[in-house]
């Protein structure tokens, strides 16, 4: 099979496309042929060895997250058969990662994709589904008639995040970046949105609130999320993944929770709950083959990308 690969850190230079064996599923693992993978912001960090936790074995193929055909199961894989439109995102992948034509990923971290999502749709949702989906519904129980603050809403977890918190009933105070972000996250369904560093923050957040606001996602740190936690009210709370920066202080009052997407049966078959029920909408930046896989990267370095990034594997069935 054809596979995006590393054999050392390095800048978006150090891919190559080689050809290399196809692994082998175990009795609980799955063979996928890929057909589209998710390029994340945490991508580049896991390339230049930012992430590195000393146990990396190169060559390396990386990637989280992606769709496809099963083309083979496990003898104890007894929910998925050869044939299925599935999607997965799966952290840990020993037998190498999404940018490549097949991947092998435990069954438990596979579902079927629900029947909406075309192929490029499918393989752009699964980690950013996931960290959104969790934020408002596990880590903050997000509830009917809340305020609820989204920090970083049209970055890629955000702008799903405020469909899922809209979905549980709750007034969504959007904080986005630059006009086009701005009008993003207005499209997606946002009480109010501002941009952070261009509009009055604090005032905005009080005409959203005078009573002060109960929760607060963030997908992004600095001032802004400082600013909207001076607005939280006394009991509220703050949820956000592992590996913002900067990472926010503890405050007297605040209920803070972080957290990292888990992707098991139950947390795959509640996004394709939420996907089905909120009518998703998943903005697509830009689409590039897997060949272009440093040019991807690239695009994320640069910054302010609208919409998930995604490889266009379209892998050969066996």
């Amino acid at each position: 099979m054809r596979a995006a690969v590393i054999d050392h850190f390095g800048d978006a230079s150090v891919f190559s496309i080689e050809t290399i064996p196809v692994p082998q599923p175990n009795a609980h693992e799955v063979l996928i042929a890929l057909d589209v993978t998710g390029v994340g912001s945490w991508d580049p960090a896991l390339r230049s060895g930012k992430w590195a936790e000393g146990e990396e074995k190169f060559p390396l193929v990386l990637g989280l997250d992606g769709a496809g055909t099963i083309v083979a199961v496990g003898a104890s894989v007894n929910d998925l058969v050869p044939g299925e439109r599935v999607y997965s995102y799966s952290f840990e992948n020993p037998k190498g990662g999404f940018y490549a034509e097949y991947v092998v990923v435990p069954g438990s971290r596979v579902a079927r994709v629900p029947a909406d999502l075309d192929r490029t749709h499918a393989g752009a949702i699964p980690a950013i589904g996931l960290t959104a989906l969790q934020g408002v519904d596990d880590a903050l129980s997000i509830a009917a008639g809340e305020n609820v603050v989204i920090h970083g809403a049209s970055g890629n977890v955000g702008m799903l995040a405020v469909q899922f918190a809209k979905l549980r009933g709750a007034r969504v105070f959007a904080i986005a970046s630059g006009p086009d972000g701005v009008e993003l996250a207005r499209r997606l369904g946002a009480d109010e949105v501002v941009d952070g560093r261009a509009d009055d923050l604090e005032a905005a957040l009080d005409h959203f609130a005078p009573d002060g606001v109960d929760a607060v996602l963030a997908f992004a740190g600095g001032p802004e999320l400082t600013t909207a936690l001076d607005a939280v009210k006394k009991g509220g709370r703050l949820a956000y993944p592992n590996g913002i920066e900067p990472e926010p202080r503890k405050r007297r009052g605040l209920r803070i929770k972080s957290y990292d997407a888990q992707s098991g049966v139950r947390q795959l078959e509640q996004l394709n709950a939420a996907i089905t029920e909120a009518r998703l909408e998943v903005p697509i930046a830009a689409v590039y083959p897997l060949a272009e896989v440093a040019r991807a990267h690239e695009h994320i370095e640069r910054g302010h990308v609208l919409g998930r990034i995604v490889l266009d594997v379209s892998a050969r069935r066996l």
